[in-house]
């Protein structure tokens, strides 16, 4: 019996959305921070791990995309999922960082160099090797209009089921 105590509390939710990202992690986020976040919100899921606090951005209705590699560089014509960035919140700051959650089902989007690359705010490393820039008012315009121009539409179907609880 002491077992169940002993492990975690809650179960964390391994996919959200960016309405409840921002509840849950950037009550302190500026309002401006927010809203552009939000821009993402219909096309947009995000994923997580067992940090609850790192996630990855991926299109809601899971596109698939031929990959001509996989991560050890050999010809792999397998179909993965893009993931269009990875938000760390820690310190009560939001970071957008170098690489996302690589897998047999999934491949970093060719927009997450060009963006980070883009960013001017100074590089820190996280305890696991991760390299991340801040994401504040200064930047987020260009994050998000840079992720609207990749992320792809959503399909009708998908508006019509979702305008049901919007």
């Amino acid at each position: 019996m002491n077992n169940i105590f002993n492990k975690k509390k809650h179960k964390i939710k391994k996919v959200i959305s960016m309405k409840r990202f921002i509840a849950e992690l950037g009550i302190d986020f500026s309002e401006h921070l927010k809203q552009r976040m939000m821009e993402l919100e219909l096309r947009c899921v995000l994923t997580r791990d067992e940090d609850e606090n790192r996630v990855d951005l991926k299109h809601v209705e899971h596109t698939y995309y031929n990959c001509n590699t996989n991560s050890e560089g050999n010809l792999d014509m397998n179909q993965k999922e893009y993931v269009y960035g990875q938000l760390v919140f820690t310190d009560d700051k939001l970071y957008f960082s170098e690489s996302c959650t690589i897998s047999n089902d999934v491949m970093q989007a060719p927009i997450v160099d060009v963006i980070y690359s883009s960013l001017n705010s100074e590089s820190i490393v996280f305890n696991d090797g991760t390299h991340a820039k801040v994401i504040d008012d200064s930047n987020i315009d260009y994050i998000i209009d840079t992720l609207l121009t990749v992320f792809p539409q959503v399909s009708d179907e998908y508006i019509a089921i979702m305008s049901k609880y919007l």
